[in-house]
């Protein structure tokens, strides 16, 4: 995900706009009071508590992060919060160790590395909740000279980034772009050369979407086994922006600073172009696997979907958070901090490149925060 915000996402800042607006400060308290105010949705928050929290963790969900805060100091006034993008694992790590109020991690606390147990023993013997508060739409990004409208599937995608299919006009691609004027030109691969959760994420969505087709595996390192490396997305996307005939997979904003080409998506149900309306159908048919206010997510159901009108490629982060353990002061801030992130804070987050929270997952987010103690 970036660190700057873009302006040139209009579609999805008119969405974002249309689903939730910034509000100012109404019936704020200073620190350690509370309020019986509302955000412009009209969801209660009760400002108070800790007057600066700290957070760590994902990198991918920085700018989001920054966006929550300002909409938090202005419903808030004298809160704050302090967050490191120091990535998922020591996210994780330092929210165990007890040295952050709560963690940013692209994935779910593993039971297997202790992690889960790690947290219980954090949170005073209580389980951690993970809430996905913040999805960035993966584009896929090409730039191929005459050809503007790309669609790609699953299978077809998979087959390019493990090698197998190596020209535009290859009869696969081309069974997909009927009337489409594809060139005699050889494809080349851009991938992220660094360690990267949309590179894992990417590689999960292959895994499922295209049904047998990739068996590379997934991880934050690339596997493909083809195409040249770059660090960081900026990298990828200049890359594949200075090469006709390239392709990547890198988050919106990157894409669009670029001016690269972005595919559709064909998930049997017809090309799903990415816009903020596709991303939230996908979030909204996300199930849960988790338990209760436990909101871990089913990658799969995202990944494979074949609802109408889904864009399936998704990055997802989680706040992981006591569900019980805090002191009464943390505990009211935090709740305050998320609430505020998951009503007022979603309008800004278009305009950084990420998707706003359709209703329904909302009212889910908002459900957890309420009964964290």
């Amino acid at each position: 995900m970036k660190t700057k915000q873009h302006g040139a996402v209009v579609g999805l800042i008119a969405a974002g706009a249309l689903l939730l607006t910034a509000c100012g400060s109404d019936n704020n308290t200073g620190p350690g009071g509370s309020t019986s105010g509302a955000t412009a949705s009209g969801v209660a928050v009760e400002c108070g508590g800790k007057t600066k929290l700290n957070a760590e963790g994902s990198s991918a969900q920085k700018n989001a992060i920054d966006t929550f805060i300002q909409a938090y100091k202005a419903k808030c006034s004298g809160a704050d919060l302090a967050y490191n993008p120091s990535g998922s694992g020591a996210g994780v790590k330092n929210f165990n160790a007890g040295q952050v109020d709560f963690g940013g991690s692209d994935s779910a606390l593993s039971k297997d590395k202790g992690e889960v147990e790690a947290a219980a023993k954090r949170c005073a013997t209580n389980p951690a909740w993970h809430l996905p508060l913040v999805f960035g739409p993966v584009a896929i990004g090409y730039k191929l000279d005459g050809v503007k409208d790309l669609v790609l599937d699953g299978d077809v995608t998979a087959k390019i980034f493990n090698g197998t299919v190596k020209k535009w006009n290859d009869p696969a691609i081309k069974a997909l772009n009927s009337g489409a004027t594809l060139p005699d030109k050889d494809i080349k691969v851009v991938y992220r050369s660094d360690e990267s959760g949309t590179t894992d994420n990417f590689q999960k969505y292959l895994k499922i979407a295209s049904k047998g087709s990739w068996t590379q595996g997934d991880g934050k390192q690339f596997k493909g086994g083809v195409g040249e490396g770059k660090e960081k997305s900026a990298g990828v996307a200049q890359a594949t922006g200075s090469v006709d005939g390239a392709i990547t997979y890198v988050e919106l904003s990157f894409a669009q600073d670029n001016q690269l080409s972005l595919a559709k998506i064909d998930a049997g149900q017809g090309p799903v172009e990415l816009t903020n309306e596709t991303v939230g159908k996908a979030i909204d048919g996300a199930k849960i696997k988790g338990e209760g206010n436990d909101l871990v997510l089913d990658l799969d159901s995202i990944y494979g979907t074949t609802a109408a009108g889904s864009y399936p490629l998704l990055l997802a982060t989680y706040e992981i958070v006591c569900s019980k353990g805090y002191d009464a002061d943390t505990a009211k801030a935090v709740k305050a901090f998320l609430t505020v992130a998951a009503t007022d804070g979603q309008a800004g987050l278009a305009d950084a490149g990420y998707a706003p929270l359709p209703k329904a997952f909302q009212d889910k987010l908002l459900t957890a925060i309420k009964a964290i103690a």
